[in-house]
């Protein structure tokens, strides 16, 4: 058998001023054999497809991957070009099976459904009897129509995602299934109107959890292949289809996997209340202080979340802690590449004072002057090693770990999320040494640092991603039928 394997993946909070371009999207492109290469074995989608295709003795033609993480838009350039190079990939190499991973909450000024399009051009390039899978993640906007052209799709099952091998996986075994078979399974998409901020969407969090527990025992105790994805969506990229939705696969055809959909959605529905507020969330002055209260008795950092900051460069917690003289305090990721190349500059050892983030729009906090000690500078590269894609390459481009009275802040040329311990090993800084550690991850910073932590606490800001979401405006979602907005 010959599977393509492609995708591309953003995350794009349509607010954000910022526009992924193909510079952008080319900079993280593989192709070919390096896709292969650079992907067998690790926890990525693309690393499931391709370790399932070996295990089935599979030849994998590799196409086209890109990954940017959660950025701002994506042009239009970029989603022209890459979803043509995917069809004409698929069109030269005439596949008996297509997997593809495309994120869900993609969004683009000249594109409705962003995902929509790559897998319509995908199904004209392979005509009607090549079977078409796609894997999304958790996180993504879609609906019936955004999966038209596919015959089965899947989502992770985590937030964090520490399952996105096994995904690429179960969306793999699928297409082995539909082409030993020749049969196709039925697929139906449920939407529950409920959008919830990020940060309430990690599947810990009940009554969330108890929902997609309730999912998996549907699976469990079903008689036929049945595969149900809970979609989170992401409340930030302003789509028609933003929100969650609920994505079941059943072999037993498509009145089977209507009624789970609807039945699941149902479900979701009715915990609305609950699902948008589970946890308390703090200002930036109580979070300090509260902070401060734990950590004079605890063995373990506290873990400041400043949720709302969508790139990574929101200083409104630094202003705080710096002003308040704390203590012992790391904050992992800043992204400023301005930054980093003045200090640099200067020189490890060297005492200047820089402007320290801030730069992505007025939106992001506070920008001031800080007197700073320069501890390390250089270019940094580094290998996850944490659950959540695990073994694949980050580039944090040239860096400068500076101390700001009691505050280290390792600023970074290329944006990148502190999720785990790389985040202060690759400085060779020790968890151990901080009382209070200054994260903006959403929910994937939850597998490393809820055991590793004394406490979470979530700082709401004015941001670009902030918890109230009746805040945001919304001009392509009809907010009318969708919580917290109505409650109908």
């Amino acid at each position: 058998m010959k599977i393509a394997v492609s995708g591309f993946h953003l995350e794009s909070a349509s607010s954000l001023s910022r526009v992924s371009d193909l510079e952008d999207f080319e900079a993280n492109a593989v192709r070919g054999e390096a896709l292969v290469g650079d992907y067998a074995g690790t926890n990525t989608v693309p690393g499931g497809f391709i370790d399932a295709c070996r295990d089935a003795d599979a030849d994998v033609l590799g196409g086209v991957y890109t990954f940017l993480g959660a950025l701002g838009p994506a042009s239009d350039a970029a989603v022209d070009v890459y979803a043509s190079e995917i069809a004409q990939h698929l069109r030269q190499t005439r596949p008996d099976g297509v997997l593809l991973h495309l994120h869900g909450a993609t969004w683009a000024r000249g594109y409705p459904d962003v995902e929509g399009y790559f897998l319509d051009l995908a199904r004209d390039a392979i005509g009607p009897d090549v079977p078409l899978v796609v894997c999304f993640d958790y996180h993504g906007n879609i609906d019936a129509r955004t999966v038209e052209a596919a015959d089965a799709a899947f989502a992770y099952r985590k937030s964090p995602h520490t399952d996105m091998g096994q995904t690429g996986r179960r969306g793999a075994r699928c297409l082995f299934d539909m082409l030993a078979s020749g049969a196709r399974p039925g697929m139906a998409v449920a939407k529950p109107g409920l959008l919830v901020p990020s940060i309430f969407s990690a599947t810990s969090l009940r009554p969330l959890a108890d929902i997609l527990a309730g999912a998996r025992r549907r699976e469990d105790e079903s008689d036929h292949f049945l595969d149900i994805s809970v979609m989170a969506g992401f409340s930030y990229a302003d789509c028609h289809n933003t929100g969650f939705s609920v994505l079941v696969v059943a072999g037993a055809g498509q009145e089977t996997a209507e009624l789970a959909a609807a039945e699941v959605s149902a479900e979701l529905h009715a915990a609305r209340h609950e699902l948008y507020r589970p946890l308390p969330v703090y200002d930036v002055s109580g979070g300090v202080t509260r902070a401060r209260q734990i950590a004079e008795n605890a063995d373990k950092p506290v873990v400041l979340l400043e949720h709302a900051d969508r790139l990574n460069d929101s200083t409104y917690l630094l202003a705080e802690l710096v002003e308040r003289a704390v203590p012992r305090v790391a904050i992992p990721f800043l992204w400023d590449a301005e930054a980093a190349r003045a200090a640099h500059a200067a020189g490890a050892g060297a005492r200047i004072r820089l402007p320290i983030g801030a730069r992505s729009s007025t939106e992001a906090g506070p920008r001031q002057d800080y007197d700073c000690e320069v501890l390390q500078t250089g270019e940094k590269i580094y290998h996850i090693s944490g659950r959540m894609l695990q073994g694949q390459r980050v580039d944090l481009g040239l860096t400068a770990l500076l101390r700001i009275g009691g505050v280290d802040v390792s600023v970074v040329s290329n944006f990148a999320f502190a999720i785990d311990e790389d985040a202060l090993r690759v400085f060779g800084q020790d968890l151990g040494g901080y009382d209070i550690i200054v994260l903006r991850s959403k929910t994937h910073f939850r597998a490393f640092f809820e055991p590793a932590s004394e406490a979470i606490l979530i700082v709401d800001t004015p941001d670009h991603g902030r918890a109230d979401l009746t805040s945001l405006t919304y001009h392509n979602l009809d907010v009318a039928d969708v919580y917290p907005f109505s409650d109908s």
